[in-house]
C-alpha cells in the first residue's frame, strides 16, 4: 500500500564526517550596518603639526643639522616619514 521503500545505503570511505559544502548566497542587507560614514583618515597635511621650538631642539638643529617636529599621535613611523 502506501509504505515507504528503503533504499540501499551509500557505503562510506571513510571515518571521519564532512559536512557537505551548500549554496552560499551573497549577502543582501536590509539596512546598511554603518549609521554614520567613517571618519577622515589622516591625510600628508595633519601628519606634521609643527615645528618644536625649545632649547634642546635648537641643539640638535645645530649641532647635529636635525629638524624636530611635533606629528599627531595616530601617525606611524611611515607615514611620518
Amino acid at each position: 500500500a502506501g509504505a515507504l521503500k528503503k533504499g540501499a545505503m551509500k557505503r562510506r570511505t571513510s571515518v571521519t564526517f564532512h559536512r557537505p559544502k551548500t549554496l552560499i548566497r551573497a549577502r543582501e542587507p536590509a539596512y546598511p550596518r554603518q549609521s554614520a560614514p567613517s571618519k577622515e583618515r589622516l591625510d600628508a597635511f595633519s601628519v606634521i603639526k609643527y615645528p618644536l621650538t625649545t632649547e634642546s631642539a635648537m641643539k640638535k638643529i645645530e649641532d647635529n643639522n636635525t629638524l624636530v617636529f611635533i606629528v599627531d599621535v595616530r601617525c606611524t613611523k611611515k607615514q611620518i616619514k
